[in-house]
This record gives C-alpha cells, sequence and structure tokens, in this order.
C-alpha cells in the first residue's frame, strides 16, 4: 500500500491512466476473440443446416437400384461359383465399381453351371414421370432392374436405354407424380465448391456425405471411352454408383461412378460423371433409344513437353492433331496436321480425352469454333460437326522420351504400300525395331510408315538417314509415324554427338 501510494503521489494522473487502460484490456480485448469463435461456431451450424436442408429436398428423389443377370461360369474357370453370389461386372483391382462384392474362389465344376448374379447401386429420378440416371455398368446387361423408393417399395423399372461409352443409362418406373432433382450446369462448377453425395453404399439407402470438388476434367481413368470426370473427396463407397453428387443448390452436378482405392472402400478420390454429359446422352436415349455423336476425323495426342519444345512452344498446354482425315469435318474446315488445339467450342483444352468428350458431346451438325497454334500463330476456325460411325473415335497416341533410337527401315515400294495399305503415301517403312530400343519403347513397330522427321518430309532411306544425322545434333527428333491403327507424332532423345 505503501509502494502505491508512493507511485500515486509521484506521478498519479499517469500511472492512473496507465492502471485503468491495463485494467479495461483485460476485460474488453478478449471479448472480440469471443466473438470471433462464436461467429465460427454459428456459421458452422448454419453450414450444417443447409446441408441437412440439402438432404432432406433431395433424398425422396435418391433410389436404390437392384439388378439381377443370369449367367453361366463358361469360360471363367477361375471364379467358378455357387448360385446366388454377387457379380462383379468389372475385373479391375484399382478402380472399384462401388456396388462389388468379393467373389470366393470355388473348385471347379464338370460343367458349367447357371446362376442368378446380383448387384446393388443407386440412380435419382430426373421427372415426374418416373425418368431416372444411373450408371450402365450397373444395369447395362441386367436381365432384371428393380427401383427401391424411399419408403422401401420395390417397383420394377425398364432400361430405356444405356451408353458404355460414357456410362450412363435411363431406366423408368411406372409411377407418375414422383419427387425428382433439378440439373445444375456442371460446366459452372468450380473447384474448391462444397458439393454432397447420396447413395446407398454398403446397402445403407440414403447416406448423405459432403466434401468438395477437388479437380475437373478428370480423365485416362480407363472406366469409359468418354471421360471428363468430377473429382470429389465427399465420401463415397460401393453401391453408391449412379448416385446424385450436389451442388448447395440442391442440384445434381454430377453421377457418382467410381473410386480410386486400393482396399474397396472411400480413400477420398471419387469420379463423377458431369451432368451436362449425362444430359446429352439422356436426351438421346429416351428420344431415340441410341447415342449419336459428334466427330472431327482427326487423330489427336497429349502434347508433352518433348512435343512442346519440338513445336517451340513454351508451354506444353493444348491437344495436338497427328493426323487430318481428307474430307472429313475437320479437313473441310481448314484444320491440319500439326495444329495444337487450345480451345474448342469456347472452353480451353489441354488434354486428348477432354477434347475427344467434348466433340462426342456435339450433335452432328453442330458449329463449333475452334483456336488452334500454327507455326507459333493462333488461328481460329469454324467447324461443322461430323457423325461419328461405329468404331469411329478421336485417336489418343502418346509418345515417349527414352534413350536409343535401335530401327531399320527402308523405302517404301509399289508392292509394300499395298500390302500395307499405304497407296498413295510417302516415306520410310520400318522393317526392323531393336528390342529395348528408343523405338521399340516408344510404340514403333515393324511394318510403320515414318513420312516426317521434324516437320520435313522424307521420301527415302537417304533423306531419312540425313534427318536423323540432323536430329542428332539438336538432341532430339520427332517422327510422324502411321501404322494401321492410325497417325501420331513421336518424340525421340538422342544423346548429343
Amino acid at each position: 500500500m505503501k509502494i502505491f501510494n508512493r507511485g500515486q503521489n509521484k506521478s498519479s494522473p499517469h500511472l492512473f491512466l496507465i492502471s485503468t487502460v491495463f485494467i479495461f484490456s483485460l476485460i474488453v480485448v478478449p471479448l472480440p476473440v469471443f466473438a470471433k469463435e462464436a461467429d465460427s461456431i454459428d456459421a458452422l451450424r448454419q453450414m450444417g443446416k443447409a446441408f441437412a436442408k440439402i438432404a432432406e429436398k433431395a433424398s425422396p428423389a435418391v433410389v436404390g437400384i437392384k439388378v439381377e443377370k443370369k449367367t453361366s461360369d463358361e469360360g471363367y474357370p477361375s471364379l467358378r461359383q455357387s448360385p446366388g453370389t454377387p457379380f462383379d461386372p468389372f475385373e479391375d483391382d484399382f478402380f472399384d465399381y462401388f456396388f462389388r462384392r468379393q467373389i470366393p474362389n470355388r473348385r471347379l465344376p464338370a460343367q458349367p453351371r447357371y446362376y442368378r448374379q446380383l448387384a446393388e447401386g443407386s440412380g435419382f429420378i430426373i421427372s415426374p414421370e418416373g425418368y431416372i440416371l444411373t450408371n450402365n455398368h450397373l444395369v447395362g446387361d441386367a436381365d432384371k432392374v428393380i427401383v427401391v423408393l424411399r419408403e422401401s417399395k420395390e417397383v420394377p423399372a425398364k432400361v430405356i436405354g444405356a451408353d458404355p461409352d460414357s456410362d450412363v443409362a435411363v431406366v423408368k418406373i411406372d409411377m407418375g407424380n414422383l419427387s425428382y432433382l433439378e440439373l445444375a450446369d456442371s460446366d459452372k462448377l468450380e473447384v474448391g465448391e462444397w458439393v454432397l453425395a447420396i447413395g446407398n453404399p454398403f446397402g445403407l439407402a440414403h447416406t448423405v456425405t459432403a466434401g468438395i470438388v477437388s479437380a475437373k476434367g478428370r480423365s485416362g481413368v480407363g472406366i469409359a471411352t468418354y471421360e471428363d470426370f468430377i473429382q470429389t473427396d465427399a465420401a463415397i463407397n460401393r453401391g453408391n454408383s449412379g448416385g446424385p453428387l450436389i451442388n448447395l443448390d440442391g442440384k445434381v452436378v454430377g453421377i457418382n461412378t467410381a473410386i480410386v482405392s486400393s482396399t474397396g472402400s472411400n480413400m477420398g478420390i471419387g469420379f463423377a460423371i458431369p451432368i451436362n454429359m449425362a444430359k446429352s446422352v439422356y436426351d438421346q436415349l429416351v428420344s431415340k433409344g441410341t447415342v449419336t455423336r459428334g466427330f472431327l476425323g482427326v487423330s489427336i495426342q497429349d502434347l508433352t513437353p518433348e512435343l512442346a519444345a519440338s513445336f517451340k512452344l513454351k508451354d506444353a498446354k493444348g491437344v495436338l492433331l497427328a493426323d487430318v482425315t481428307k474430307d472429313s469435318a475437320a479437313d473441310k474446315a481448314g484444320l491440319k496436321q500439326g495444329d495444337i488445339v487450345v480451345e474448342f467450342d469456347g472452353q480451353p483444352v489441354e488434354k486428348a480425352k477432354i477434347l475427344q468428350s467434348r466433340v462426342a458431346m456435339l450433335e452432328p451438325g453442330t458449329k463449333a469454333k475452334i483456336v488452334v497454334l500454327r507455326n507459333g500463330e493462333q488461328k481460329t476456325f469454324t467447324v461443322e460437326v461430323g457423325k461419328r460411325q461405329p468404331q469411329q473415335q478421336l485417336a489418343a497416341g502418346q509418345s515417349s522420351s527414352l534413350e536409343q533410337l535401335g530401327i531399320t527401315v527402308q523405302n517404301l515400294t509399289d508392292e509394300i504400300s499395298g500390302q500395307l495399305g499405304y497407296e498413295g503415301l510417302t516415306g520410310v517403312v520400318v522393317t526392323e525395331v531393336e528390342s529395348g530400343s528408343l523405338a521399340e519403347l516408344a510404340g514403333i513397330d515393324s511394318g510403320s510408315l515414318i513420312t516426317e522427321i521434324n516437320h520435313k518430309p522424307v521420301k527415302n532411306t537417304k533423306e531419312f538417314k540425313q534427318a536423323v544425322e540432323d536430329a542428332v545434333k539438336e538432341g532430339t527428333v520427332l517422327l510422324l509415324v502411321k501404322d494401321e491403327k492410325a497417325t501420331r507424332f513421336v518424340v525421340l532423345t538422342l544423346p548429343k554427338k
């Protein structure tokens, strides 16, 4: 008390002010901290309530799908099994289609046996008339399809159409005035957005999980011919296949289709078909039962850093046209071999699979703008999309950067041209490929035709050898190779002399 009085007597106004400020700070300063914490908790509550409202609204339109198929174990000796064992549509240890069940090995019977294969998945109603979207791999080959509504009511369903190339299928139940989900514009979806997955994992009906959009435009997954997947970390498991991926507006942005998993269960990497792609397939399946796709008439491949360097480009962004079919839609539009597509129909493209999918989604006769880089300059063309015939597709080649060349070539004669189907072409024919060589690892086979080296035509073995010698000085050689499958560019890295 004395000490305090002494201090106060020496400079009482200042000490009083400091003391007052200190005491006031102890009382007042923490208040904003508490307020911030309260705001954060309140924000979480509001998010939880938003999820709850979306789930409550969407769940009545999400259905379970049971399928049955009669089959035999003939031709599959390693999969001999007893009747009633759930079936395994895809033998793929890496990508697990969600309704998969483990199939135990059985002792081989003397004669093939016939039995029922059973599987379960999900779907969602998109019209009050009972049309349902789901996956082709669930219902495409099924003999019997049953839809399970929210109240556990089971209703027979008819497969309206199924498209293996996109893994989209449409089934219908004969009921009216049904709850249904609205479809969003998946092109507007952004990475980082919150999404909900609803389905029937492991038979647990109407399970809701939340996550974000991890990535867009995933391709090369190996699930379908046309891939442009949405990647999400919303937990999805076996049985979610065919269920909806929903945004915060309660609208569908995708169809849950597959997961990457080493265990068969969720590991935070799931894939959904963009609903815009599914809508295009749905409209055609409902109207005519089949899907007609757009076609450009080109062979395409991803632009690797090595290819970009060979074309004197700074960035490896775009899709390389390895070949343009004569009189095709691309040819009529003015596109040429060696053009690099950077934009199609108003959207940038960086992967061959993405360009392939976007072209396929367009109706034949549709006009679209395509932006390419040609000799370093940007050019824009308008292409009228053609019609894809059976077995036709945009071919995606792939190049490799390896260590040695290792090929033998000979001149292209009329006789060889007739035998290999190279009539009207010029170049040299590969007669031998050394085992383990650069050429072999790059996928060059005997019988392939090399028509260009570093963008310059080669008509005989002399020109070929000279072109290779010139390329060795630069360290890389860009080959234009044609075989019975496709035409593609291949970059080979050579040791400099």
